[in-house]
């Protein structure tokens, strides 16, 4: 079986959360037998040497649009429906104000545009000018063989949003033990609160910035400012107090270090399908803090400690209850069974043979 995955064009230029699923996926099936191209959907793609196509991000449905229907071949979307609803309400600022005023949709739609206007990203499908995003997203479900969301509670967000009769697999998200050894015989900084995150509206760090200002805790920001965001960035740096560090992104050995040292770790985005970077850390023993919005129950039930991410104060909280409570291994036990890279592979391999009889 040979696969196309096909992806957003800044997949490389401006890797996320996606670049690790689709690259740590391609891996994995390779070992196991199966042929993966990645794919970048402004490149020329010889359909006719693949058995199925494998699309990443719904919310990016322009491309999915033209390949799916220039290929004329059976496809399934991993969806990695993330919302920037809740962040749009409550921190736009400046001509950003007015996406507060309009659907999620319309939002994705304009930002969509700009991009291409502005030269920073590839429109395949200009059917996808006249059809919107909600039109199109509706489309590709209805012509989709499966959709593979990353869990049951991104389906029934994805059921709500685009009502669609569509078969799905749930595949998680996960790491690669291999690359997250942790040794117990260092001793843990109960000060030190680390969040792994490019730094952009959604991942909230002002508020965090804000929480722990001037607090006992040490915390380290580690990731690079997003495209665009250089005025959110800059923000962050001026409210900053002296204990407050901030890391670019940084080599895998410096990383795992600052995993091993933390005891707690926190994304209090305004929306999480999963957070990557929490479980990552969790496997190092961290302590996690994330956000109440989103998907991120299903993966670590009672064992996280929850934000609101509007409230500072709620924030702290949870941070001060993190760094005081005992690591609990079940998590991590749980982490290794259930979400790897390698459980994804399975999973996503069940689907194209689900696939393929459909």
């Amino acid at each position: 079986m040979k696969i196309a995955f096909i992806t957003r064009s800044t997949l490389y230029t401006v890797p996320g959360g996606d670049t690790v699923q689709v690259v740590q996926t391609a891996g994995q099936l390779t070992a196991m037998g199966i042929e993966v191209d990645i794919m970048l959907s402004k490149d020329t793609i010889a359909y006719e040497q693949y058995d199925l196509l494998h699309f990443f991000n719904i919310i990016r449905p322009a491309d999915i649009l033209y390949h799916s229907k220039k290929a004329n071949k059976p496809f399934v979307v991993s969806t990695i429906l993330c919302s920037y609803s809740e962040f749009d309400k409550n921190h736009r600022k400046g001509i950003g104000v007015l996406f507060t005023h309009l659907p999620g949709d319309s939002v994705e739609y304009l930002k969509t545009i700009a991009r291409w206007v502005l030269g920073k990203d590839h429109l395949s499908s200009y059917d996808y000018l006249w059809r919107g995003q909600r039109k199109s997203i509706i489309e590709i479900l209805r012509r989709a063989t499966m959709i593979l969301p990353n869990s049951e509670s991104e389906y029934k967000r994805v059921q709500e949003n685009y009502p669609c009769k569509i078969d799905h697999l749930v595949v998680p998200n996960g790491i690669n033990p291999d690359k997250f050894p942790f040794e117990p015989e260092i001793k843990k900084d109960e000060g030190l609160v680390i969040c792994v995150a490019r730094i952009e509206g959604r991942k909230n760090h002002i508020n965090l910035i804000k929480a722990l200002n001037n607090t006992k805790f040490n915390l380290v920001l580690i990731g690079a400012a997003a495209p665009n965001q250089g005025d959110y960035y800059r923000e962050c740096r001026t409210i900053a107090a002296n204990n407050i560090t901030f890391l670019d992104r940084i080599p895998q050995m410096q990383l795992l270090e600052y995993y091993q040292l933390a005891k707690v770790h926190i994304l209090p985005s305004w929306f999480e399908t999963t957070g990557l970077s929490s479980i990552e850390a969790a496997v190092m023993h961290c302590n996690i803090v994330i956000t109440d919005k989103g998907d991120t129950r299903e993966y670590f039930g009672n064992d996280a400690f929850y934000c609101n991410p509007a409230d500072p104060a709620s924030i702290l909280a949870a941070v001060e209850q993190a760094s005081a409570a005992q690591f609990d291994e079940g998590l991590r036990d749980r982490i290794l069974k259930k979400y790897t890279w390698k459980q994804a592979a399975i999973q996503t391999l069940k689907a194209y043979q689900l696939a393929a009889t459909a």
